[in-house]
């Protein structure tokens, strides 16, 4: 599955190894440690001209989302719900006049 981190950007859940709020980051050195250091090791995606409202880590990269990490999170959880149904298919009769 896929998540929408703003403007056309979207990421695979599966490479996305955390999400992290821009104002923790902002007030915490070891976050702020954190993340210049993840810098140096990954290239950085700002995904929009909009404000930095959160991090999303992943493998390769680091992305700058305008979407808030509680609403990143939301979306993640209603995608890891929607993968719990397992796919059926069943057969069905066309209705034509």
């Amino acid at each position: 599955m896929f998540i929408h981190i703003g403007g056309d950007t979207v990421v695979s859940m599966k490479d996305v190894i955390t999400i992290v709020d821009h104002q923790s980051v902002k007030n915490s050195k070891v976050s702020r440690k954190f993340i210049e250091d993840e810098r140096k090791v990954k290239q950085l995606v700002d995904t929009s001209m909009e404000e930095t409202k959160s991090y999303i880590i992943t493998k390769e990269v680091i992305f700058c989302s305008p979407i808030s990490s509680l609403t990143l999170k939301k979306r993640a959880q209603f995608l890891n719900h929607f993968d719990q149904f397992p796919a059926v298919q069943t057969d069905f009769e066309e209705l034509t006049e």
